[in-house]
């Protein structure tokens, strides 16, 4: 509020992974943000098994379904910005704007013509919230050429630079992303692949719950070269960027198409096999293009698997390996904050999205803005 010595803004984010939104509070006021409150919304089970099914090459039931299910997580994060808000005691108008990534259900920037989709309608946000918001951002960048993705480095680049240090920082979601901030000149970044979705598949289709917790089956097994080397095979692995993925490559389906009778055995072999991929993944495109990078700090919720942190350590032999919190910033949140900044961004009409990294032609003021409705 204005004389208030704040600048509040909410980040919401709802990654591949599909299971909540993540909801963050942030004051933009200093010179560095500051995370004053923060919130997991769950998914009901019956949106999160829409969501995938959507995004699915079946469809998952045309437009009608599409367009229920697009209001529906409209509902669902307004109802995350209540709850944080009530949570930490702060009134909605106190809320400058609400930076809504919304929920990836497909994403093809290299179809003819390019495009990405992303649910959770911001009309019914600023609605039932009564606060600006700023939402759609990987389309406008799409239109200018880019590949949608990844936005977080310009927001890594922001505070996570340290000036004569190589440094990186990987976000462990769904899917894995890269941000490249060398000691002298601009940032990079891309996605490398697959960070959780294959081991949340794998771990879901025997029975094991929603995710591997902590990577204990992914330890209990002994990843199998045979498949290893199947998996690496694909073709995505070694394009040059830009360049984004997302469930419509890496999903159950391209596990046993790629995997075959390799994925016979031991599940618990399997899924530490899927462990051994996500790592060596991140670790070859890292080694590959910055080459004399001394740390990594690791954010998302692939920051809290242990043994990937483990193996993605043993594979990077010589660089450190740690969480975003040795830089300030608690990993669970960085996405959302993230979103939070770029929605001010949008609203004083500064450009959003690094060229370097998503291959755009110009920078651009991402996304669209929702203005407050009056509450009645």
């Amino acid at each position: 509020m204005e004389g208030s010595g704040e600048d509040l803004y909410i980040g919401l984010m709802s990654g591949t992974s599909a299971d909540a939104v993540d909801a963050a509070l942030v004051d933009l006021a200093g010179s560095a943000p500051r995370l004053l409150a923060s919130l997991s919304h769950p998914l009901p089970a019956r949106i999160r098994e829409a969501v995938i099914a959507i995004g699915s090459a079946a469809g998952g039931g045309g437009l009608v379904a599409a367009a229920r299910l697009d209001a529906e997580l409209g509902r669902l994060f307004a109802d995350a910005v209540h709850a944080l808000l009530e949570q930490c005691g702060r009134p909605a108008q106190s809320v400058r704007a609400i930076g809504s990534h919304g929920q990836t259900v497909r994403h093809d920037p290299d179809g003819d013509p390019p495009f990405t989709v992303q649910l959770g309608d911001p009309n019914v946000i600023a609605a039932r919230t009564g606060i600006t918001t700023v939402a759609d951002f990987r389309r406008r960048d799409i239109a200018h050429g880019g590949q949608g993705a990844p936005l977080v480095p310009a927001f890594h680049q922001a505070l996570l630079r340290a000036p004569g240090h190589h440094r990186a920082v990987l976000n462990i979601g769904g899917i894995a992303n890269l941000t490249l901030l060398p000691a002298h000149g601009d940032a990079r970044g891309f996605d490398t692949g697959p960070g959780n979705c294959l081991l949340d598949a794998w771990a879901q289709e025997h029975g094991r719950g929603t995710h591997d917790a902590g990577g204990a089956w992914a330890a209990s097994g002994t990843p199998r070269p045979d498949l290893l080397e199947r998996l690496l095979a694909e073709p995505y692995f070694t394009r040059s960027g830009p360049r984004s993925t997302g469930r419509e490559l890496f999903n159950t389906e391209w596990l046993h198409a790629r995997g075959g009778e390799a994925l016979a055995g031991d599940p618990a072999d399997v899924q530490a096999t899927l462990c051994l991929l996500t790592a060596r993944s991140v670790a070859r495109a890292l080694r590959d293009t910055a080459p004399a990078t001394a740390e990594l700090l690791v954010c998302g919720g692939g920051a809290h698997n242990g043994e990937l942190m483990r193996v993605l350590a043993a594979e990077l032999a010589g660089i450190s390996v740690c969480s975003t919190s040795a830089a300030g910033l608690d990993p669970d949140w960085v996405e959302a904050m993230a979103f939070a900044w770029l929605a001010r961004r949008t609203l004083r009409g500064e450009p959003g999205n690094l060229p370097a990294v998503t291959g755009a032609r110009i920078p651009a003021v991402l996304g669209a803005i929702w203005p407050a409705s009056p509450r009645r």
